[in-house]
């Protein structure tokens, strides 16, 4: 056995370590590096508890989705993530490109925009509330 003194985060231990060379070791009572002794004792320092966290506020609640009619059409979410911001009123009307939405997906921004000229006849979805792929969006009429 020899004997270290070895210093970790600024603590100061003595250890023992036993040597083997090339025998296979005879099998060990206790490890083959054992702390015996702090040399060193840090100073305490008190515990301080941060403030509690306000409570996360409730995921909105998903509007009750509606169908689309005869002669209207919809559009879809091309992938899942979270509806930010709606851009059009419903019964407004929009054009082709239009932007209807705004879909965060993986930290980028994607704006969903209108496929055709029309009326935004509903939304099923709200900002804040997560989403699907190929969940329905946006009622065009």
């Amino acid at each position: 056995m020899k004997k270290f003194n070895v210093t970790v985060n600024g603590k100061s231990y003595e250890v023992e370590i036993e040597e083997v060379k090339g025998e296979a070791a005879a099998p060990a009572a206790k490890p083959a590096v054992q702390v015996t002794k702090t040399v060193a004792k840090p100073a305490v320092k008190p515990v301080v508890k941060p403030a509690a966290a306000p409570a996360a506020a409730p995921a909105p609640a998903a509007k009750a989705p509606v169908e689309a009619a005869a002669g209207e059409h919809t559009i879809q979410a091309p992938m899942p993530g979270k509806i930010v911001k709606l851009n059009a009123e419903e019964g407004q009307s929009v054009k082709k490109g239009d932007v209807l939405l705004i879909l965060e997906a993986m930290k980028m921004q994607n704006e969903i925009k209108a496929d055709a000229d029309g009326v935004v006849k509903a939304y099923n979805v709200i900002p804040g509330q997560n989403v699907k792929a190929k969940e329905t969006l946006v009622i065009l009429g």
